[in-house]
């Protein structure tokens, strides 16, 4: 990891922040932290630099196309070259499809897939000329197994989940590693935004997953890549079960369906 290149999405807080902090700890020289809070981001490469790391802040949208395309090439002109994408940033808001405005739901859908994938489609020229290079894409078990109350988060997790599977066959020939992390609700900010009334995290607190756990089990796939991660292992089993018999599990589960 002391000599990669690795580029973290949505950096400046949750899982990104927590991702960036282990890799400085397991002697990350390279890192870039990309997000639209610069002051969060310049305070997190303080908080790197004192674990014995260094990063370079990109301070960014990446739901822009022309930014995305300039920050890229900003990092390429530096660095040389990416070895790691790790496409993190993403949000989420835990409301009925009725009651969601079609602004949060274009929003949502920008930052969790769109912009996941403008983020890959600028580092794959760079990683195909290499014949090398990793891509992470942060999804869910919300892409496994739908709930009430996530009708849109869960469809853009979905979405990254085909993307990512698609992606993998169409650049196996060029070297590239593409993985899916899939966690189940982990201690961060991220439900300060989506679960705004504390009903949801009031009911799961119990069975949140650590982000440091999480984002060290992350950084392990560049040592030993893997096509999925998915945690907590019996949520996964959860998943697997729904794939094959979803009306039982609706049926058993009906109430745990129902924590939002």
């Amino acid at each position: 990891m002391k000599n990669k290149v690795i580029v973290i999405t949505g950096a400046s807080s949750g899982l990104g922040a927590w991702i960036a902090r282990a890799a400085a700890r397991k002697g990350a020289k390279e890192l870039v932290l990309i997000a639209r809070s610069e002051d969060k981001l310049l305070a997190l490469k303080e908080e790197i630099i004192k674990l014995g790391g260094n990063a370079m802040v990109l301070p960014g949208d990446i739901t822009e196309t022309e930014q995305v395309i300039k920050g890229i090439e900003k990092i390429l002109r530096e660095k040389g070259h990416i070895d790691v994408l790790i496409n993190n940033a993403g949000y989420g808001l835990f409301e009925k499809v009725i009651d969601t405005p079609i602004e949060d739901i274009q929003g949502m859908f920008a930052v969790n897939a769109v912009g996941l994938i403008q983020m890959t489609r600028a580092v794959l020229p760079s990683m195909t000329a290499r014949k090398q290079g990793h891509i992470i894409n942060i999804s869910s078990q919300a892409g496994k197994i739908a709930t009430p109350k996530s009708a849109v988060y869960s469809a853009t997790k979905h979405a990254v989940l085909g993307f990512t599977n698609s992606l993998r066959m169409e650049v196996e020939d060029d070297g590239i590693i593409v993985s899916a992390v899939n966690p189940g609700p982990i201690k961060t900010p991220f439900f300060e935004k989506a679960d705004k009334q504390g009903t949801y995290e009031k009911n799961v607190e119990k069975f949140m997953l650590s982000p440091d756990k999480v984002a060290r089990k992350t950084l392990k796939l560049i040592k030993k890549p893997k096509r999925e991660m998915n945690l907590p292992l019996w949520m996964n089993a959860g998943a697997k079960i729904y794939g094959v018999a979803p009306r039982l599990l609706e049926r058993a589960a009906g109430k745990q369906f129902k924590q939002k």
